[in-house]
């Protein structure tokens, strides 16, 4: 199978169809596409056309979806770029098994013998828990994604979780992980079990930019102020992190540069199948914003004030 190559704008390197697909399971509530996976499908998109590709959608989850197997058989496409990696993904498997050309956004161990790009999830969560921690932050919650995409063994999702659990536990810390639906109550619910669980808890990390309004919201109902007695930090891409008040210090999730290397890996698979594929592990910095300041003690949880005895001679 050829695709095209050379250039910006690509060349013909012989037959195709000029297409790529693209896997890419709903993550969102009734399995909708989140507006984060809509700005990836848009980023591909673009990227793909920049090499004169079109890009087929399928939302195959696993390997047994037809549109998946159509790809192949009929050879639908020249290459595939799988998205939402699980860490057991039999998509990953069925595709090398078949020796049809792909790449993934996102990775595990079955992804090691191709091209893939992914963002440093646990260093990215970790790098948080630290953010807070120099704050003077030691109550220091974690809101992931849903039970679902956690069980069902997204790599996001994991790392995450190992990201800040490490780095709570090198700290001295005790780590306090919530799964969090990813819509706007479920925001206000996890915040409630948060404070629940620990009324002293002052700050939190996220990976849930779906349910970051619901946070805040929920915060507020709590009577909690971001950042006077409680600081938010995330992972989220600059749109959903600006669109709250106040803006969320985040470290980025940049869509639309990884969407294009994907594009960019994929293109290089179809120039040379046997070239040693190639990894890109995307690690951006915390942006600090309005929503994280100094440690205060939680509402009704400040100790009195105790002042000395003087011996006063006159």
């Amino acid at each position: 199978m050829t695709g095209r190559t050379g250039g910006t704008t690509g060349e013909p390197a012989g037959a195709g169809t000029y297409t790529l697909g693209l896997l890419y399971p709903p993550a969102g509530r009734n399995r909708t596409y989140t507006s984060m996976q809509l700005a990836f499908i848009g980023g591909v998109a673009e990227a793909a056309a920049a090499f004169g590709y079109d890009v087929l959608l399928s939302p195959a989850a696993t390997a047994e979806d037809p549109s998946l197997r159509r790809m192949v058989a009929q050879q639908r496409v020249d290459g595939v770029i799988v998205m939402e990696i699980r860490r057991e993904d039999d998509r990953v498997e069925y595709l090398t098994k078949a020796a049809f050309p792909f790449v993934a956004i996102g990775r595990n161990d079955g992804t090691e013998g191709t091209g893939w790009v992914d963002l440093d999830f646990a260093g990215l969560a970790a790098g948080c828990v630290h953010h807070l921690a120099d704050l003077g932050h030691r109550r220091i919650a974690f809101v992931n994604r849903s039970e679902h995409l956690f069980n069902s063994g997204y790599g996001f999702a994991r790392l995450g979780h190992e990201g800040y659990t490490r780095a709570m536990t090198q700290l001295g810390l005790t780590p306090h992980a919530y799964l969090c639906g990813d819509d706007l109550a479920s925001g206000e619910k996890v915040v409630e079990r948060i404070l629940h669980d620990d009324p002293a808890t002052t700050s939190l990390v996220t990976m849930n930019e779906a349910a970051l309004e619901g946070i805040y919201r929920g915060l507020t109902r709590q009577g909690r102020s971001v950042p006077r007695d409680f600081s938010v930090v995330g992972v989220a891409a600059s749109p959903w992190a600006e669109q709250v008040t106040p803006q969320l210090t985040a470290a980025e999730i940049p869509a639309k540069e990884m969407s294009r290397a994907g594009v960019e890996l994929m293109m290089e698979r179809l120039r040379s199948l046997d070239a040693p594929p190639r990894h890109v592990l995307l690690k951006p910095l915390i942006t600090l914003r309005a929503s994280t300041g100094p440690c205060r003690a939680a509402p009704g949880m400040e100790q009195g004030v105790e002042f000395p005895d003087f011996e006063i001679d006159f």
